[in-house]
């Protein structure tokens, strides 16, 4: 039940998210333009196809996968900044963050 609500909560955040930046960012666009945008950033968790073990509900992902490392999580904060990248960045950033507190449920 844990991984089906971490899966349905990448989608379901940048859906809250999504809203707003609508609102902030310049040029404007539609928030599903947003969502999708952010969503997408799932792609990330291909790096989970490096693993031995490509599923490990007992594993956390933080530090062990590749795209989830310190290294990989500073680019995405530095993508932050130039206004092409943002929501990109954001979207890296809230999947990070969701894992991090998958990590701190099990």
């Amino acid at each position: 039940m844990r991984a089906v609500l971490h899966i349905m909560l990448h989608f379901l955040v940048p859906a809250m998210v999504a809203p707003g930046l609508s609102k902030w960012l310049e040029p404007p666009k539609k928030w599903s333009y947003y969502w999708i945008l952010m969503s997408a950033t799932i792609l990330i968790d291909l790096d989970h196809l490096l693993a031995e073990t490509i599923y490990n509900p007992d594993r956390c992902s933080i530090g062990f996968h590749p795209l989830h490392t310190g290294w990989a999580i500073g680019t995405y904060v530095i993508l932050l900044y130039p206004q092409k990248t943002r929501v990109i960045a954001l979207g890296l950033l809230i999947h990070i963050l969701l894992d991090g507190i998958d990590c701190l449920m099990m």
